[in-house]
């Protein structure tokens, strides 16, 4: 049986256009089960090594303007195309890059220039940095003409466009990874670590967030090309923007590599915030009416995953509400526990109490990963969210010019998105469980561990002074 021939609602035996979330839509392909095998196993893909690697950049604005700044001293990466809707962003992209060597050529204009520069013979690598609806095209198009995707989160909106990307990562043999930059944080690292030589015991539970106030920025209207970031905010309700949380945590339970999702349920708060401030604003600006209504997000959402193996996630999601900056960061095993927020991050182990901060200080320098110690320092001077940006696009490259699987492959890019779509379906259905796709179709019980943060292979790459 074909995918797109195979419908299943968890269980349900229909269900009406209201009561799907925008992500899991009326009649959409929503596939759990194992209806066709892989085409080719992308987890442990190893593609051909490159020398160079060539990129062209899509979206120079907030994320894509970073991303320039800190390919442009990863040695071994060309730029050779920059592209954005909006020219005065694409000059700015080489104003960006001024002096650093990277002259590229610039596409923009329409709406469809992307596909241009896509079509283009000479780039190995396409970098995306544009609004979320955008992002599964955009990657899928490249994949479709022979180029690896790295994309911005999340990479799909719907459960649809995840297996799309699945689907054209395997039959392309082409990488598809999400840039999970959170991954790559120093805390982050050292906790994974931690947990794979066992300080913690058996991991027994997770907890991550994104717990960010952008209100002022998604209610301006320079912030978002469009407005689109708060158009997402508007007539979705869920768990929109769960990879941050999730895939740090991911990584440490060994999702889609020895365990997997097997099911989740999602919880909305009403929306107290949002329509207020859309009201306001319109009854002084009649271009804020398209804004009005009360079809917002709930400002704060929580969802609950239970794996294969029995073990428990918990996600939460407010962009909203004035709460200090949150990931949470929390892992809970059999001998301990550590949690990043709130500040200051914390060790406990062996029901002894939080651990004195010196030996905390100990135990982190102990169990710095190699990836660390190696550009940790550069990284740091480099910036982008205190370097952990620049450790994503060095590892990326560095695995890209050495022929090594990618830390993060097209399953969890799949996966960490579906969270989205899922958990919508779940808030509009009384907080019903709702089953997660096997985006590895059984292959998570024989893949191996990915997030290389020892270099057991590579790490030959270095990011210029």
């Amino acid at each position: 049986m074909k995918r797109k021939d195979f419908l299943k609602l968890t269980g349900y035996g229909m269900a009406g256009a209201g009561l799907l979330g925008k992500g899991v839509k009326d009649g959409e392909h929503y596939y759990t089960g194992k209806a066709e095998d892989q085409s080719h196993n992308m987890s442990g893909f190893a593609a051909p090594r490159l020398d160079v690697v060539r990129v062209g950049v899509i979206g120079i604005g907030n994320r894509g303007s970073g991303g320039l700044r800190r390919l442009s001293r990863i040695e071994g990466v060309e730029i050779k195309a920059i592209c954005d809707i909006e020219p005065e962003r694409t000059q700015r992209g080489i104003e960006i890059l001024s002096g650093s060597g990277h002259i590229p050529d610039q596409y923009s204009g329409s709406e469809d220039a992307w596909k241009r520069m896509c079509e283009r013979n000479d780039l190995d690598l396409i970098y995306i940095c544009t609004p979320w609806h955008l992002h599964t095209p955009q990657a899928v198009f490249s994949m479709e003409h022979g180029k690896h995707a790295a994309t911005e989160l999340p990479a799909a909106v719907t459960i649809e466009e995840c297996w799309q990307l699945v689907e054209t990562s395997e039959r392309t043999r082409k990488h598809c990874m999400l840039l999970g930059n959170v991954n790559y944080d120093f805390y982050e690292l050292v906790i994974l670590n931690m947990a794979r030589n066992g300080f913690f015991g058996e991991l027994i539970h997770g907890e991550g967030a994104y717990i960010h106030d952008l209100m002022e920025n998604n209610f301006s209207k320079d912030n978002y090309h469009n407005m689109w970031r708060l158009k997402e905010n508007k007539g979705r309700n869920g768990n929109l923007y769960s990879q941050h949380g999730i895939g740090p945590i991911a990584k440490l339970m060994d999702i889609n590599c020895g365990d997997k999702m097997e099911y989740m349920v999602s919880m909305s708060s009403a929306d107290f915030m949002m329509y207020k401030r859309a009201e306001e604003l319109a009854s002084e600006d009649d271009f804020w009416e398209q804004f009005r209504g009360r079809d917002y997000r709930g400002n704060i959402n929580t969802s609950l995953i239970k794996t294969r193996k029995g073990k428990t996630i918990m996600l939460q999601h407010d962009v909203s509400s004035p709460r200090p900056y949150s990931r949470i960061h929390l892992i809970s095993g059999t001998n301990g526990i550590a949690r990043k927020w709130p500040s200051p991050a914390r060790i406990a182990k062996d029901h002894t109490g939080w651990i004195p901060e010196e030996e905390f200080n100990e135990l982190q320098e102990q169990y710095t990963p190699d990836i660390t110690k190696q550009v940790g320092e550069m990284a740091r001077q480099v910036g982008g969210h205190g370097g952990m940006d620049t450790m994503m696009d060095w590892r990326l490259v560095d695995c890209l010019r050495n022929g090594i699987p990618l830390d993060m492959d097209v399953y969890d890019a799949a996966l960490w998105s579906a969270i989205g779509p899922l958990s919508e379906w779940s808030v509009a259905n009384r907080s019903n469980a709702v089953d997660v796709p096997d985006f590895t179709r059984g292959a998570w019980e024989t893949n191996e561990p990915g997030m290389d943060i020892n270099l057991e292979r590579g790490g030959t790459t270095n990011i210029l002074s």
